[in-house]
C-alpha cells in the first residue's frame, strides 16, 4: 500500500517534471524569438527559471522512488551481494534521515503554525516572526516568492514518502534489476 503510494506519486512528479521541461523549451524558445524580433518579454527569463528549479526538485524526489538518482557506484560494485545490500539499506536510512531533516527545516521556514496562531494575517505573522515569506515578491512576475518556494515542501513530502516506503519494500538490487 506504501509503495503503491510512493509509485503513484513518483509517477506524478514524472508527469509535471515533463510538462515543466517542455514550458521551459517553450519560454526560452519565446525568449530568442521574442529577442531576435527587438521585442523581448522581460518576464520571460524568471519564469523559465522557476519552471526549471521546480521541475529539478520533483524529478530529484522521484529518483529517490526509483533509486535512479546519480551516484558513485565503485563500493556498490565490489561488495559482495549481502554488504551491497546492506549498503543500500544504509543510503535508504540515510535518505530517510534526509527527508525528516527537509520536514523540520519546512516547518522552521514556513513557520505555518505562528501563521495559524497569527489568524493567517500575513502582515500579523510578520509583525510577531519578521519572516517576510509569504509577502516577498518576485522579480518580474509579480508574485509572492512562497508559490515558488512551496516546491520544497512537495519535494521534501515525496523524498519523506519516497524514502519511508525504500525502507520496507524489497532490496535495491532486486528492485532495480526489476527496472531493467
Amino acid at each position: 500500500m506504501l509503495y503503491r503510494a510512493s509509485r503513484f506519486w513518483a509517477r506524478t512528479e514524472i508527469f509535471c517534471a515533463a510538462t515543466l521541461a517542455a514550458s521551459v523549451t517553450g519560454l526560452i524558445l519565446l525568449n530568442v524569438t521574442t529577442r531576435a524580433a527587438g521585442n523581448a518579454i522581460y518576464w520571460v527569463d524568471e519564469a523559465a527559471i522557476y519552471a526549471m528549479v521546480w521541475m529539478t526538485f520533483l524529478a530529484a524526489s522521484a529518483a529517490v522512488h526509483f533509486r535512479s538518482a546519480i551516484s558513485v557506484t565503485i563500493l556498490n560494485e565490489v561488495l559482495a551481494a549481502p554488504l551491497r545490500r546492506g549498503l543500500g539499506r544504509f543510503v535508504d536510512v540515510v535518505l530517510f534521515l534526509f527527508a525528516c531533516l527537509m520536514v523540520w527545516i519546512c516547518l522552521r521556514w514556513f513557520m505555518p503554525l505562528e501563521l495559524m496562531r497569527a489568524g493567517w494575517d500575513v502582515k500579523a505573522f510578520q509583525g510577531q516572526t519578521f519572516n517576510f515569506i509569504y509577502a516577498e515578491p518576485t522579480n518580474t512576475l509579480g508574485l509572492k516568492k512562497v508559490w515558488v518556494w512551496l516546491v520544497i515542501p512537495f519535494f521534501t513530502f515525496g523524498m519523506l514518502l519516497h524514502s519511508f516506503a525504500n525502507l520496507f519494500h524489497s532490496d535495491p538490487d532486486t528492485q532495480q534489476e526489476n527496472q531493467k
